[in-house]
């Protein structure tokens, strides 16, 4: 049996629509709050030595929804980006957007390239925020990628492998998925790091996004610990 120790968590944060509601209060509302929730889990990985944490934001679908949503997460990425960037950086945490970039605003590319660079050295834990992202569109663009370097014979087929796949995808230099979180009281993935998440542990609460704390997400880091993971063997 492989060693059990946590050095990577990805959460899939939902429900900031449904906590608004319940409030009297309209969806943006709730996405504001949620931002709260993101910085603990932030400061919780911290404190808790987890080295790799990735935050589903913003999937490929997620452009479906009404306009003047998708606007305003959009104004809230920036302002993450512009405002917050600084304090992720003193807390010597590295900064990374997954996703299809090149659908977003050249603004908030901007943004994104700035705050990529000015934390590309820190090293105390590597914050995956995935935004226009969805799994089937990263195992694609990775499949590209390897057809070009294959046609350019950078590449041949016989050296195409597992692990050769797994350095042309959007998460290619983080160690797998040990466990994803998802809030909200959903019980699917919804096309999230498809390839990452083969054998990760699963952990789903009912709790809403913008009340996800510590004490929840110690929860499911304790109940990881009490599950043997095989990984296929006996």
């Amino acid at each position: 049996m492989c060693k059990k120790i946590i050095k990577h968590v990805a959460i899939i944060m939902d429900g900031n629509g449904r906590w608004a509601k319940k409030k009297g209060k309209n969806r943006i509302f709730g996405h504001k709050y949620g931002i709260k929730s993101v910085f603990r889990v932030i400061n919780f990985s911290l404190l808790h030595n987890i080295k790799f944490l990735t935050l589903y934001a913003f999937s490929t679908e997620n452009w479906n929804r009404p306009y003047f949503e998708v606007n305003n997460l959009m104004y809230i990425f920036q302002y993450i980006l512009k405002k917050k960037i600084y304090y992720i950086h003193k807390k010597n945490i590295r900064l990374k957007i997954i996703g299809n970039i090149k659908k977003l605003s050249v603004k908030l590319q901007k943004n994104i390239f700035f705050a990529e660079k000015l934390t590309h050295k820190n090293s105390n834990l590597i914050l995956n925020i995935a935004i226009n992202y969805g799994g089937r569109w990263d195992i694609i663009q990775a499949v590209k990628k390897i057809i070009k370097q294959v046609k350019d014979k950078k590449l041949l087929l016989k050296d195409i492998t597992e692990k050769k796949f797994d350095y042309f995808l959007s998460v290619n230099d983080f160690n797998p998925v040990d466990l994803v979180i998802r809030t909200g009281g959903k019980y699917r993935v919804s096309n999230f790091l498809l390839w990452q998440i083969a054998y990760s542990e699963f952990f789903f609460t009912k709790v809403l996004w913008p009340d996800f704390n510590d004490k929840i997400f110690q929860c499911a880091i304790d109940i990881f610990y009490k599950r043997k993971r095989s990984f296929g063997m006996l």
